[in-house]
């Protein structure tokens, strides 16, 4: 990797150590190796910093079939120096597509290069059509991304659009105060493509009254595909100074959940009172960093991967407790399949 652009790299792994065990160093650096911008020299950079440190070779390859060094002689045939930038781009695209990871991506002026089939490639179980009827025009917003109201069997319904912004404290504790009647709670994050793993964490710490062990990551330590540290614990503390949600909770679930939303996933899967309801989700169980090619071309990456609480990868997603899928005879009626799922489960708790 040339010098001049090494520190975007470091900075970027550095943000990502952060959020990482203490101990966390290795950036996999060698300060003696560069590669020409020339396209034989930037496939060959793309694939190193691959090969060096993305986080799920062996799932990948148990899963997917997928081999890193059969990958790079397929590819390789593919590339010349007399090649132009755009068939540059759509080989390299191509290559690490190969991975069917939606934290996986080339940038460059040309396009975004991602592989989406985590999503793409299954059933929707989900309508905004639907959701908004659910809404009413009437609802709450309790910022940027999330909204909620008390449906007409007493349930409160939060959606939760994205995670790019934390609901603050205050908007919690007035939601869970207007919700506090309420026989539970529905949190509805269909489609929701993830953001900041802080906001998802946030907000499920308002959902249980002991610190509980929701899961667990380790970090690469050296450029081997098997480098890795010893699993080090997640846990979720409860919120110390907001209100706290102790009834039946019902999250949605469904294939557009990734990345952060995958987690809070995870998350919420763990604690006593909360079933989760629908599809499996999307996964994105890696936290991404990023670096750029000799020609600037900036490669996103999974470098950390996380695991459930039983220790299992969440990067193909999280299963959900009770499986639900939309029925066209509902979405013809205007119904949603989830939502009204959702309010029998917590009903029949209710009762029993």
């Amino acid at each position: 990797m040339n010098r001049n652009l090494k520190n975007r790299f470091v900075l970027t792994a550095a943000l990502v150590l952060m959020l990482l065990p203490t101990g966390c160093t290795w950036t996999g650096e060698n300060p003696d190796r560069e590669y020409a911008n020339t396209p034989k020299g930037n496939y060959m950079a793309l694939w190193t910093i691959m090969d060096e440190h993305y986080c799920f070779f062996d799932l990948k390859k148990e899963e997917l079939g997928v081999d890193w060094d059969e990958v790079k002689a397929k590819y390789a045939k593919s590339i010349s120096d007399d090649m132009s930038d755009r068939s540059l781009f759509e080989v390299l695209c191509s290559m690490i597509g190969e991975l069917r990871d939606g934290h996986v991506n080339l940038t460059s002026v040309y396009d975004y290069g991602r592989n989406w089939s985590w999503k793409y490639d299954y059933a929707a179980n989900f309508s905004k059509d639907l959701q908004t009827k659910y809404l009413g025009t009437d609802y709450i917003i309790a910022g940027n991304g999330y909204f909620y109201r008390i449906l007409d069997n007493n349930i409160g319904y939060l959606v939760v659009e994205s995670f790019e912004n934390s609901m603050s404290s205050g908007r919690i504790n007035v939601m869970l105060s207007n919700m506090a009647l309420c026989n539970g709670l529905i949190i509805d994050i269909r489609d929701n493509g993830g953001g900041s793993l802080l906001a998802s964490e946030f907000l499920a710490s308002h959902f249980t009254e002991k610190k509980v062990t929701v899961g667990y990551c380790c970090y690469k330590t050296g450029p081997g595909h098997n480098d890795f540290s010893k699993l080090y614990r997640n846990e979720l503390s409860p919120a110390e100074t907001d209100l706290r949600w102790i009834k039946p909770v019902v999250v949605l679930i469904n294939r557009g959940c990734f990345s952060s939303a995958n987690d809070f996933a995870c998350a919420m899967k763990a604690l006593d009172n909360v079933t989760l309801m629908g599809d499996t989700t999307g996964g994105g169980g890696g936290m991404p960093m990023s670096s750029e090619l000799p020609n600037g071309w900036v490669v996103r990456l999974s470098s950390a991967p996380s695991f459930d609480a039983d220790r299992n990868h969440v990067e193909f997603g999280v299963a959900p407790d009770i499986r639900v899928d939309m029925k066209d005879e509902d979405i013809q009626a205007g119904v949603d399949t989830y939502i009204e799922s959702a309010c029998r489960f917590i009903n029949d708790k209710l009762v029993n």
